[in-house]
């Protein structure tokens, strides 16, 4: 029986049947991304007391975190997508960490304390892009509670979700991911830490009534 042959009655049920199931979908859709829209919105649109233009670059859209896997410093595989749940705070570079590198791994430190009770919604991640390993010292600093993810990335596939501002390298920067593993933020070059902290404060107040500490159960 084709199409053209189905009644008239039967073949109006099954176009309603299909027209609910996309709307439920789209429905499905809308609920996952509206509290982080909202959010953004209250963050850069409505701008709260205090508020006033973002130091970080908005990226828009932002860029879903790749579903790839990585490995971590003994070798086990990580999937990306497993970060997910929590803001991170990232750094991205190769193993061998200059100075400018660990002062950025110190500042991902302080900033994620200088956030108070709201540090705990905030996780720091340091994604390497090379097969070296980090000097033993910066591991152990790494490894100090709370301690940072360190993850190995492909440098090429990193590249394809995070992208340094004109004129500056990958590892020039420190990256925010919201929970929904969306890269929507770039500090710039040698950032100024109470600007940062200022932006993560309002990020943060801003999608409080939907975001809480700790990874939802999967």
């Amino acid at each position: 029986m084709t199409v053209h042959s189905l009644p008239l009655a039967a073949l109006d049920e099954q176009q309603r049947r299909t027209w609910r199931g996309r709307l439920q979908a789209a429905l499905i859709l809308l609920v996952c991304v509206a509290p982080v829209l909202a959010s953004y919105w209250a963050f850069y649109v409505a701008r709260p007391a205090g508020g006033g233009a973002a130091y970080g670059s908005l990226i828009q859209p932002p860029v879903a975190m790749p579903d790839v896997v990585a490995t971590d410093l003994r070798g086990a595989s990580v999937p990306l997508r497993s970060l997910q749940g929590q803001w991170l705070l990232v750094v991205a570079g190769p193993a061998a960490c200059d100075a400018a590198c660990e002062r950025r791994l110190f500042m991902q430190r302080q900033l994620r304390e200088m956030l108070g009770r709201d540090r705990e919604r905030i996780d720091k991640v340091w994604l390497i892009t090379d097969d070296a390993m980090p000097k033993a010292e910066l591991r152990q600093a790494m490894d100090t509670p709370p301690a940072v993810t360190m993850l190995r990335l492909p440098q090429k596939v990193l590249a394809a979700w995070l992208v340094p501002a004109s004129g500056h390298a990958l590892a020039d920067h420190l990256y925010l991911v919201d929970p929904r593993g969306d890269w929507m933020m770039r500090m710039p070059a040698s950032p100024d830490p109470a600007k940062v902290q200022h932006d993560l404060q309002r990020l943060l107040r801003a999608s409080s009534w939907w975001d809480k500490p700790g990874r939802p159960a999967r």
